[in-house]
């Protein structure tokens, strides 16, 4: 967890010190956990990942590994993020373990990334440590449920950080995809699919050379003005995983 803390410095430090139109400001919800990962969703929402504690205060674990999941908050006038609190998942679908999620325009639809479990664990041999994404929609009284994975997330490979673009059409991620020519170039690289009716999408494409290097890229998010961010940890950065 010392990365997210060191890469929070160095954007501070280096990123945006040397503009004169930002100005950066320690948020109040920030304590010794990490938060990343941050995601705008509609309604002045605010989403990011951190530590699930109990009642106690205490980093909730499971199998003795600390539980990580969405939070959601609101934006204040004066730039805060407020009245913060875990995102309510059906228990029935077992997720205990996300590392990032962004939701669609019309909060219908939560993209997230996590582990296979018990109930969609697939056949045959396969990497248990990779990540896939799953897509779930919102019910008023069981919050986030049916979940299923999507359907090019394949078992060897593994996918994680979704970000949907501003009209909702297109989904963008992070995958080490290899073989042919969309194969990933780097120990990730961002790619993207169109998202069909009937909750179908288009084969995975790789953003190319333009975006891509033969580094990790990752936390991709796409702006209003449909601008792309994203981390790299490529050569000539300040260090550890810089925003590009």
């Amino acid at each position: 967890m010392k990365l997210f803390y060191y890469l929070i410095f160095l954007i501070g430090c280096f990123g945006f010190s040397q503009v004169e139109k930002y100005k950066i400001i320690d948020l109040d919800i920030n304590n010794q956990y990490p938060h990343f990962g941050l995601m705008y969703a509609a309604n002045n929402k605010i989403i990011f990942t951190s530590y699930l504690l109990t009642k106690k205060g205490k980093i909730k674990k499971i199998s003795g590994n600390p539980v990580l999941t969405i939070f959601q908050g609101e934006l204040s006038e004066s730039g805060q993020v407020i009245n913060t609190k875990p995102i309510t998942i059906d228990i029935k679908y077992g997720i205990s373990h996300i590392t990032s999620a962004t939701i669609s325009s019309d909060s219908k639809q939560l993209y997230l990334t996590t582990n296979y479990n018990d109930k969609d664990m697939p056949k045959g041999n396969f990497k248990d440590t990779n990540f896939h994404i799953k897509v779930g929609e919102f019910d008023e009284v069981l919050g986030w449920t049916n979940f299923k994975v999507l359907s090019f997330c394949k078992p060897k490979f593994s996918y994680g950080h979704p970000c949907l673009s501003q009209d909702g059409r297109t989904l963008y991620f992070v995958a080490n995809i290899r073989g042919g020519k969309e194969t990933t170039k780097g120990g990730s690289d961002i790619f993207k699919v169109d998202i069909l009716e009937n909750n179908k999408y288009t084969e995975p494409k790789n953003l190319g050379s333009k975006v891509n290097s033969y580094s990790r890229e990752m936390f991709p998010f796409v702006s209003a003005d449909n601008t792309l961010y994203f981390a790299s940890n490529r050569p000539n950065g300040y260090g550890g995983f810089d925003y590009l």
